[in-house]
């Protein structure tokens, strides 16, 4: 099964980056659970509440800080570790506010990943690397069929645009380093639209729904149909240490890019998503404005993620339905909320739901060699 898969990571020595993120918190919880012997690099988290200081992410992993866009800095912090396997998930990694500070994102995002792996080069024991974008870093072109790996790269906002340069970076680094015959080996890896407890970014349609039911103050949907590939936080980290033991094992068939989307029943509206988390919330549920009018930046209508060459090589697929993701979610979300002390306890428990549901549904376990309702 696929958890006896992962085991393939224990005692591996590992580095993260973005372990006071969302995305970087959850992933730096299941490497430790699995066995992995992590150094964590990022920036220290800037406001609260968030899931590395809920879950005691920095007790769970050796956690260090330091700015990628600065290589002396990260450098120091890495301090000569010499990993087995990097993934690079630190990013800024919203939409809105790269139209604020565009050169901040292209900082991050592009200079950020070129800092990254030139630490990873210089890693003797250095066996894979996996740099995280996003399924934004695709030419939109709002087609109603979901983009594959080949597609081209590109991006009308500056978070997307940066996300094709780290896409562009990640291939110049894997062609001039990462090539060599028994030498390590480079993945970039994109996800959908992912939600789950702790994510507390502004302008992300469920944290923003989480404030409005605690606060009791509206929320207002701009684009309620807008569609987009919805999936739990656990379902491309799970791609993503599929892939990574993948990489260690038979690196040269599994280097490139990859998808890690939802079922197409998972790709849904705004409205829709909404519903079901209002559904899931019951009494006290946030109350929602669609469709307020106003201006804002451009972002995608439509966008779907091709995930064929993951489902095929890997053997990966979603475990989750729409609804019990965010169940999962709300789950968090009220423990948190009812004072829940151990909520790395809480956490550990949600992964260890994950894989037996993964479990139940007989995931493969090797790589295949070669190929609305309205809410109030």
């Amino acid at each position: 099964m696929a958890a006896h898969r992962l085991d393939m990571l224990r005692g591996r020595r590992v580095l993260l980056t973005g372990h006071s993120g969302f995305k970087g918190g959850w992933l730096a919880l299941w490497l430790r659970r699995i066995g992995a012997k992590v150094v964590a690099v990022s920036l220290p988290p800037t406001s609260a509440p968030t899931l590395h200081e809920s879950a005691g992410i920095d007790a769970a992993v050796d956690g260090r800080f330091a700015d990628i866009r600065d290589q002396a800095a990260f450098d120091a912090a890495v301090g000569g570790y010499d990993a087995e396997l990097v993934i690079h998930m630190a990013a800024q990694a919203l939409v809105r506010p790269s139209y604020d500070n565009p050169v901040e994102t292209f900082a991050t995002n592009v200079v950020g990943t070129a800092v990254v792996l030139d630490a990873a080069r210089r890693m003797p024991s250095l066996r894979a690397a996996i740099i995280v974008t996003s399924d934004k870093c695709y030419e939109n072109n709002e087609w109603v069929w979901g983009y594959r790996e080949s597609d081209p790269m590109g991006g009308s906002d500056p978070y997307s645009a940066s996300k094709g340069c780290a896409e562009l970076v990640a291939a110049a680094y894997r062609r001039s380093y990462f090539s060599e015959p028994g030498g390590p080996r480079l993945a970039t890896v994109r996800a959908g639209n992912v939600f789950g407890g702790g994510d507390w970014a502004v302008d992300r349609l469920v944290p923003d729904l989480v404030r409005a039911a605690r606060s009791g103050v509206p929320v207002a949907i701009r684009n309620p149909a807008s569609i987009r590939p919805w999936q739990h936080v656990l379902e491309p980290l799970h791609g993503y240490l599929m892939l990574a033991s993948a990489l260690l094992s038979d690196g040269d068939q599994f280097a490139g890019g990859w998808n890690f989307g939802p079922d197409p029943d998972a790709v849904v509206d705004v409205g829709t998503l909404v519903a079901l988390v209002c559904d899931a919330w019951g009494p006290g549920a946030p109350r929602v404005l669609f469709g307020v009018p106003g201006e804002g930046p451009h972002e995608a209508n439509v966008l779907r993620l091709d995930t064929t060459k993951a489902r095929t090589m890997l053997g990966w697929r979603p475990q989750l339905d729409l609804e019990t993701s965010v169940r999962m979610t709300i789950d968090w979300y009220r423990a948190h909320a009812a004072g829940r002390t151990d909520m790395r306890a809480f956490t550990d428990v949600q992964i260890d739901r994950f894989l037996a549901v993964s479990e139940r549904t007989g995931q493969q376990s090797e790589p295949v060699s070669g190929r609305v309702v309205k809410c109030a």
